[in-house]
């Protein structure tokens, strides 16, 4: 392979490998006493290592305070930055980086303890599963309809 790629050739590369790093850390939870008893373990860490890539902007295998800011407009609950910072701190224990790392983000979904970020992805997943929008296109409107 040449190792001069550019543009897609190059973010695929890099989507690969950064998708390799999270099967390993999910192979780990796999092997892992504490988890042994989660219930579909397998699927949720797969769910889980797709949600967290997709917020990974800068594919460094840590979603930053943008990744989260995104995430959450993504979800509908939009926070300031002092929320933001809040939330991942409550998540990673409050180290000094201001990112939240993959294993960071497992041990909250798969947790006991109660994060803000946790209640918001699941809540999510549920509204997800259960969507009460009608299918198809949208109802025509005319211009006497609008508010």
């Amino acid at each position: 392979m040449p190792s001069d790629v550019q543009g897609g050739k190059a973010f695929g590369l890099l989507k690969e490998q950064q998708r390799s790093r999270l099967e390993e850390i999910n192979q780990e939870y796999m092997e892992d006493q504490k988890y042994r008893d989660e219930e579909d373990l397998p699927e949720k860490l797969e769910g889980l290592k797709n949600k967290y890539s997709e917020f990974d902007l800068n594919d460094q295998g840590e979603i930053d305070m943008m990744g989260l800011k995104r995430m959450m407009e993504k979800l509908g609950v939009p926070k300031t930055h002092l929320e933001l910072k809040k939330m991942i701190v409550e998540v990673t224990g409050g180290g000094s980086s201001n990112t939240i790392d993959y294993r960071d983000f497992v041990k909250m979904m798969l947790g006991k303890r109660s994060a803000v970020l946790k209640l918001v992805l699941v809540f999510e997943d549920k509204a997800n599963g259960a969507s009460c929008k009608p299918g198809g296109p949208p109802p025509k409107r005319d211009i006497s309809s609008l508010p």
